[in-house]
């Protein structure tokens, strides 16, 4: 009797769900046309800062995940929902408020699947023999969306995301890879995008791609999270009040619209308050209770420079004046150069007749030499 004999795909799905997985399906972890995609997304530098993903190790890895684990001959794709963007509130928060991607609302999804996983596995091993394996939840340089649709549970829309015909988009991926031998059962999704173009029209910054990629470095949800650096100031208008991610893309589509669950299991504590912060309450906070309040959260990925710096951005895109004492404040007072850069230019932004005489005091007062040519630049755009 073989491993195949002792475990089925149709009872590793039964457990996957009892767990609150509600897609599961299996493919062989050889190399795919996806990696040919990704590479040449990445030799385009597409993935802007992100320079782990065109390491030679990872990519090598993102050919063939065999390399991560010797003798593996299937990955188990698994996907688990969060809430949709549409059970965010209706309106934000009185003094001015900074929109949360909604995978955001609870706890990160990096603590909360791998122990799922482990209890899976678990699972499946009393139900059959021991076997092989290493789970992934976005830690490891493996093609999750593109192993995700091999295994039927989805295809990859024009906005890069997985969508299920019934499902729509709204859910984080794991896998298992193992050397279970498993025969494959999923059939493959095909493309259902057919002529919509929403979400390349509704995307504020054009970052969306005919090739269904994106330009990282015009993304919101890269700006936001992944990049360590200043928000270049052309975008910076185009962000809105997003300070961590951003759903937009997801919101307009069509399949969400229609099916988005909004009823499901709940691992992650997600609750529609989390969908907005208090830009007033956020810029205030020193970073103590930044770390004290987000702990175990995915915002404490930005960690407090980078939170600023988004709350920073969001605040110049509001019209609400209890936000602007406290730019002045950061463009004088903060101690990370950058910060009073984006202070600066939100100041710039923000609808107030005082704002050159603040930015020329915040000038006068500069001693950092890139902060000062910054202000000056500002302070031209003012005047010219």
């Amino acid at each position: 009797m073989n491993q195949s004999e002792c475990l089925t795909v149709q009872q590793i799905q039964a457990e996957a769900e009892s767990l609150g997985f509600f897609l599961c399906g299996v493919s062989k972890p050889d190399p795919t046309p996806f990696f040919d995609h990704f590479q040449n997304w990445v030799g385009r530098g597409l993935h802007a800062g992100m320079s782990y993903l065109a390491r030679p190790d990872t990519l090598a890895r993102r050919a063939n995940p065999q390399e991560m684990l010797p003798g593996a001959c299937t990955l188990i794709s698994l996907a688990i929902p969060y809430p949709p963007a549409s059970q965010a509130p209706d309106s934000p928060i009185p003094s001015g408020g900074g929109r949360v991607a909604s995978y955001a609302w609870g706890l990160d999804y990096h603590d909360i699947l791998p122990p799922l996983l482990e209890q899976l596995v678990e699972k499946l091993g009393e139900i059959g023999k021991p076997f092989r394996y290493k789970i992934f939840t976005d830690s490891a340089p493996l093609l999750e969306r593109g192993f995700a649709a091999k295994a039927g549970l989805g295809w990859i829309g024009k906005n890069s995301c997985l969508i299920h015909p019934r499902l729509g988009s709204y859910f984080l991926l794991a896998e298992i890879l193992t050397d279970l031998d498993l025969k494959l059962v999923s059939p493959v999704i095909t493309d259902h995008c057919g002529t919509c173009t929403r979400c390349l029209d509704a995307c504020p910054t054009g970052c969306i791609r005919a090739d269904r990629t994106l330009d990282s470095a015009r993304c919101i949800s890269y700006l936001t999270i992944e990049n360590k650096t200043a928000i270049p100031a052309n975008l910076q208008p185009l962000l809105g009040d997003w300070v961590f991610g951003c759903d937009i893309c997801q919101e307009v589509c069509p399949w969400n619209q229609a099916f988005a669950p909004l009823a499901l299991s709940n691992p992650f504590q997600s609750h529609p308050s989390g969908a907005w912060v208090d830009l007033a309450q956020e810029l205030q906070q020193p970073e103590r209770v930044f770390v004290e309040k987000y702990q175990g959260r995915p915002i404490a990925r930005t960690r407090h420079t980078g939170w600023l710096r988004n709350c920073l951005v969001a605040a110049g895109n509001c019209s609400s004046p209890a936000l602007q004492p406290l730019l002045v404040d950061h463009l004088l007072h903060n101690s990370v150069p950058m910060l009073r850069i984006q202070a600066g230019q939100a100041l710039h932004r923000h609808p107030s007749p005082q704002a050159v005489e603040l930015l020329s005091q915040a000038l006068a007062a500069e001693p950092d030499a890139e902060v000062q040519l910054a202000l000056q630049n500002l302070l031209n755009a003012l005047s010219g």
